[in-house]
């Protein structure tokens, strides 16, 4: 096998990226946009020793498990609706977003199960194994996300903004995200009918109230800015703050550190699991709201708060601890971002619970206490060594580690493990339909 040899293949499994795997001549093949038993023809456009990297040509003979895609920017193209055509490309502009708009629901969660499973598998070595929970749905698979950042640049004359195409940054126009509620993007061409002046557009939607902050970030501050967001506030009552961000920078970080309000207030308020958040731009907040509150459900199933004291490790503004401040005895929060602690320490308030401390500071910097279970929800990279480490010589009765990427959960179980905990079980929750990322419990 050379590099653009065509060749044919029967796909057996789905890789934690996405693409479907076969096998051709002892070689492992690897195409994306196929579906367990597609029968594809493909063109090889990376060959190893024991890999293929292939494009999908054309499907012969199409998978129980394919639906037809309903976006324009995912992939394009007969070929992926299962009608084999030669000569038309599977893909003319695809956004980074989306990984399974071409297969069943049912068969996106089963492949996300076995993500799960093979990632405790081969990264984690656990023995013994723990036990997998069947995984949890989520209760919407499209419209779900309760954020989006828009980049902004321009062809030529003419502004474009969208999202990035996959691996790169060349920005794939869109006009209707699936995932995104669709007042977001009536937001962003009324923005960019003002001004094309910007770098990003954010926006964030509180799912229990309803209210929209849009946070526009640009080089410099113009006084025109003020008028647009005074604007965008008549033009979208839902909307209840403009914030703009300062980014100078030639680099890849989406926000400066410079912030101005433009009108209206910075925070939206939310209600997840029974408790009113306040939720400032820069905070991290779980963008599937009906799913992560499901999310909550089963970590407070694992906890079992009653009487116990919490430590929070990358608490954000503090939704973990709060959902379970009720029952616990106390509830310490640790996060690095200012801005969170402030909105943590204020939705503690704002609920009445004075159980709750939140510290801004570094997870690896413990506070001197002796928590009857500590909660780990880093970011996808997963724990520090040294945060691991701290965390087991405080000797809790449990760890509970939440994950949006099984396989630096699984190592950072792995390494648990060793400091002398066990993984006892996995629980997975879809929190990113359409998606190749899974949230799991463990």
């Amino acid at each position: 096998m050379k590099k653009n040899d065509i060749f044919t293949v029967t796909i057996t499994d789905l890789s934690n990226d996405g693409s479907g795997i076969a096998r051709h001549d002892g070689q492992v093949v690897f195409i994306p946009f196929t579906a367990v038993g597609d029968v594809v023809e493909a063109r090889a456009v990376k060959v190893t020793k024991s890999l293929i990297y292939g494009k999908l040509e054309r499907i012969i003979t199409a998978s129980p498990d394919r639906i037809s895609n309903d976006c324009n920017v995912f992939a394009s193209g007969s070929s992926q609706c299962g009608r084999p055509v030669r000569g038309m490309p599977p893909v003319v502009h695809r956004c980074g977003g989306c990984d399974f708009r071409h297969i069943s629901y049912e068969a996106e969660l089963c492949a996300k199960e076995t993500f799960i499973k093979s990632a405790f598998t081969r990264i984690g070595k656990l023995s013994p194994p723990p036990e997998f929970l069947p995984i949890i749905p989520s209760p919407q698979i499209a419209r779900y996300r309760n954020k989006a950042q828009y980049p902004v640049s321009r062809d030529g004359y003419r502004v474009i903004s969208g999202f990035y195409a996959a691996r790169s940054h060349r920005i794939v126009p869109h006009d209707d995200c699936k995932l995104q509620p669709e007042i977001f993007n009536e937001i962003k061409e009324f923005v960019l009918s003002f001004t094309g002046e910007l770098r990003h557009i954010c926006m964030r939607e509180a799912y229990s109230t309803g209210e929209i902050n849009v946070m526009l970030v640009s080089q410099s501050k113009n006084k025109k800015f003020y008028e647009l967001a005074e604007a965008i506030m008549k033009k979208f009552p839902k909307v209840n703050g403009v914030v703009l961000n300062i980014k100078k920078d030639e680099n890849n970080v989406i926000l400066g550190d410079e912030e101005h309000l433009l009108a209206g207030e910075s925070d939206i308020t939310d209600e997840m699991s029974g408790v009113k958040l306040k939720i400032s731009p820069r905070s991290f907040y779980q963008v599937n709201t009906p799913a992560a509150e499901l999310l909550y459900g089963v970590i407070r199933e694992f906890v079992q708060p009653a009487g116990k004291t919490i430590l929070d490790l990358y608490c954000g503004i503090g939704s973990i601890g709060l959902s379970m401040a009720d029952k616990a005895e106390k509830v310490f929060g640790v996060e690095r971002v200012e801005s969170a602690v402030k909105n943590a320490t204020a939705n503690a308030c704002l609920n009445g619970f004075t159980n709750a401390e939140f510290i801004c500071g570094d997870a690896g910097s413990m506070p001197d206490i002796q928590p009857d279970a500590i909660i780990l929800d880093p970011a996808r990279k997963g724990c520090e060594t040294a945060v691991l480490e701290n965390a087991a010589k405080l000797s809790p009765e449990k760890i509970i580690m939440v994950s949006c990427d099984p396989a630096s959960a699984a190592r950072d179980c792995g390494r648990l493990n060793q400091l002398g905990y066990r993984a006892v079980r996995v629980q997975g929750v879809d929190l990113f339909p359409r998606t190749r990322h899974v949230e799991c419990v463990t």
